[in-house]
């Protein structure tokens, strides 16, 4: 591939050689940016119960979940090769019982006032919330699922805002 022949328009990660780079966001305005993401975490019912009387071996499932979930979402620049690191406004996670599942769902917001979005971030938080459960909760059951991780909504920034349809 030549630079004369590359189309930098569809390919904004790759320079005109074809190869991975972080891309220029220092002419774009900051901008107020948030981004929600959630998952789940399926488990038997006994697990449920287990973890929700502060029966797990390991101690505080939930507490520590949750900040790992607030860690990584800071991490997410040294995780992910060409996120860029933000400053982070704001960075909620959520854990919720749902004995439907029967397990959790997590639940991420992340916010900054940025040149670029923070989708990576609440994707990441969810992940690492989710990672972090399982190994609290694993002495319990080995068989939990983490599932359905998926980006529910972002506002911000020139794409526009997203909204995910249906339940995910």
């Amino acid at each position: 591939m030549t630079q004369e022949n590359f189309s930098a328009a569809n390919l904004t990660h790759l320079d005109w050689q074809g190869q991975a780079q972080m891309v220029d966001v220092s002419a774009k305005q900051p901008t107020v940016r948030e981004a929600i993401a959630s998952g789940r975490v399926r488990m038997q019912a006994e697990t449920l119960t287990a973890i929700q009387a502060g029966n797990a071996p390991k101690g505080d499932v939930l507490g520590t979940a949750r900040l790992a979930g607030i860690m990584a979402a800071k991490q997410t620049s040294n995780l992910i090769p060409l996120c860029h690191p933000l400053p982070l406004q704001k960075v909620e996670v959520q854990i919720t019982p749902d004995p439907e599942l029967p397990g959790y769902q997590i639940t991420a917001t992340v916010r900054t006032k940025a040149e670029t979005g923070v989708e990576m971030e609440a994707l990441t938080a969810v992940s690492v919330a989710a990672l972090t459960l399982y190994d609290m909760a694993k002495a319990l059951e080995k068989s939990m699922q983490i599932e359905a991780i998926h980006l529910v909504s972002k506002t911000g920034g020139k794409s526009g805002d997203y909204t995910v349809m249906g339940n995910g």
